[in-house]
């Protein structure tokens, strides 16, 4: 497809086209440093986006929350959270949406993975298997987030992170730690992480404790775009996110 220069011209696209074209964009280019792929926003899917936003097929919040049960796929995202640990593996990053209010963002962390020197030393690590479980609803017309706990597990690698061992775990995560919680839920009183330094852990506790901002820009049964923010004075991050299953 060809490259867009004005807006005009994507009047006239359907909207699976637009949809493809932005999956076209953005293959291979999930591993590219955070502040690359803020840019290639700006100057490649910034218009895309806009157009899709105007086409929205499921505007309104409330109508939304049934759409988007179930698990997605993140392709393409400029959140700084998901690269906080080095090594993510990104065919292994799901996005699960239970409809008990409780979603959660799971992903597998292996360092040394795709390099060719490391990848025989870093098979005899394991992997870092990492969730962060919220809670939703909707509120005066809008997503309301608010942060659960985050939780860990060390795993063999040469074990793939499946969709199913992560719903798994979402759903006894739940069952087992979080069953008995009101509507009105706080946050764990003590966020605990092992086998990671200082800094890290810090980075963590500050997602953690942040009031989370969600915007559907676009959603469908298959494909949504996905505008969110930790707190008002941070930078809007945009994530791709296709449905699997």
């Amino acid at each position: 497809m060809a490259n867009v220069t004005s807006s005009k011209e994507l009047i006239y696209w359907s909207t699976s086209k637009i949809k493809n074209q932005i999956l076209e964009l953005v293959k291979n280019r999930n591993v590219e440093p955070l502040k690359t792929k803020v840019e290639f926003y700006k100057n490649e899917l910034a218009l895309y986006f806009t157009e899709l936003s105007r086409r929205n097929p499921f505007s309104k919040v409330a109508d939304q929350v049934a759409i988007v049960t179930g698990v997605w796929v993140p392709i393409w995202s400029t959140i700084p959270f998901q690269d906080i640990l080095p090594g993510r593996i990104h065919e292994q990053s799901y996005q699960i949406f239970h409809n008990d209010g409780y979603y959660a963002n799971i992903a597998r962390y292996a360092p040394g993975h795709q390099s060719g020197f490391w990848k025989k030393i870093a098979s005899k690590l394991p992997a870092y298997d990492l969730m962060l479980l919220q809670k939703y609803s909707v509120r005066d017309e809008q997503w309301d987030i608010k942060n659960v706990g985050i939780f860990q597990a060390l795993k063999n690698r040469e074990i793939s992170l499946t969709i199913d061992c992560a719903d798994e775990w979402f759903t006894t995560t739940i069952k087992s730690k979080l069953k008995k919680t009101s509507p009105n839920i706080d946050l764990q009183p003590e966020l605990l992480l092992k086998d990671m330094d200082r800094n890290t852990v810090k980075k963590f506790e500050k997602v953690y404790l942040a009031t989370s901002f969600l915007e559907h820009i676009y959603i469908d049964n298959d494909f949504r775009l996905v505008k969110s923010q930790r707190e008002a004075t941070q930078r809007p991050s945009y994530t791709i996110a296709i449905r699997r299953r």
